[in-house]
């Protein structure tokens, strides 16, 4: 049952940054984000991965890991929203 647990929550956090990755590409796809945002946008994702391999990395992910995670999800959803929404375009 813990492990079920545990997988859903990394499952969630996988999807959650699939879902982001596809958000960027389609602000830059439509115009929505210039390269600069993009780069930026992208090294905050590079950040979670590596911040959620690192809490992998001693075999356990413990709630306050996670509860980090989440937040800093969450947060780069909001620079992604605000970066799509600024008046700013490639063109």
């Amino acid at each position: 049952m813990l492990a079920l647990a545990v997988s859903s929550v990394n499952a969630q956090t996988v999807i959650r940054q699939k879902r982001q990755h596809q958000r960027i590409k389609q602000g830059v796809r439509t115009g929505e984000i210039t390269r600069a945002e993009a780069v930026n946008l992208r090294n905050g994702q590079k950040e979670i991965r590596e911040e959620k391999r690192e809490a992998r990395a001693d075999g356990v992910v413990t709630p306050a890991e996670k509860q980090e995670i989440r937040q800093d999800q969450r947060k780069e959803s909001r620079k992604i929203f605000r970066k799509k929404h600024n008046n700013r375009d490639r063109n």
